[in-house]
């Protein structure tokens, strides 16, 4: 694949990174609350879309018009992320469908990392628009993959992660289970060894970070830990190494 398609890559996930700072912050209230109105300062936000993108600060916040550090996190994170799954899938149709999972997973994490959940806002669009992107990227000559495979293993993950929650519901939360099938999609879309590699990579890095936590004394055995953004990290690693 040839550079500039990785760099309009890498530029689309920083730019979708540096957006969805106030999206995040405005979607990270307990279960049952409305949507914040405010921006972390509690001044009011604009109305429509203004109201939704850029840093989670207003104009109106003390340095207006800078970002900080942790703004700048997603931005990175959404670069390299964009950069690599675009250097892995080459010029394949469903590397659209993932450039635009990448945000939307990137502002579920975040979400989850501060309230512990999973909005159905995201998770549900998330799935819909993934099966059917994927279903119109099969119907192209030049994709790289089997929509049937995918929806199969949307269906695998979701009733996996179904089964662990009425196992353990303290355990694992039901957004997990809303973002299970999404993640099955794009995993399936290029195999099952994706399928299994991304789950296994998730428990694990949950099972690491819950360990070392414990080590250093940030954490006890029934403190809760979000497992969404290791969900997420786990099917990012799977596509890259696909």
């Amino acid at each position: 694949m040839h550079v500039y398609p990785i760099v309009a890559a890498a530029v689309w996930g920083i730019a979708s990174g540096l957006l969805l700072p106030r999206a995040a912050h405005r979607l990270a209230v307990p279960s049952g609350e409305p949507w914040a109105a405010g921006c972390r300062a509690g001044h009011p936000l604009p109305a429509g879309p203004r109201g939704w993108v850029g840093p989670a600060h207003c104009a109106g916040c003390e340095g207006p018009g800078r970002v900080s550090a942790a703004g700048l996190v997603p931005a990175v994170l959404g670069g390299a992320l964009c950069a690599g799954i675009a250097a892995v899938a080459g010029a394949h149709p469903e590397l659209a469908v993932w450039l635009l999972l990448v945000p939307a997973g990137l502002a579920l994490a975040l979400v989850d990392l501060r309230v512990f959940r999973l909005p159905d806002v995201l998770t549900l669009p998330a799935l819909g628009g993934t099966a059917v992107l994927l279903g119109g990227a099969a119907l192209l000559p030049s994709h790289d993959g089997s929509w049937t495979r995918a929806l199969l293993g949307g269906a695998a993950l979701g009733v996996l992660y179904m089964v662990l929650f009425l196992i353990n519901p303290a355990g694992m939360g039901f957004g997990d289970v809303k973002l299970a099938p999404t993640l099955g999609l794009a995993l399936g879309w290029y195999g099952w060894t994706a399928v299994v590699r991304g789950t296994l990579a998730a428990f694990l890095l949950g099972a690491v970070v819950g360990v070392a936590l414990l080590a250093t004394g940030r954490a006890h055995r029934k403190t809760p830990i979000p497992f969404g953004p290791f969900m997420l990290a786990g099917a990012a690693v799977a596509l890259l190494l696909t």
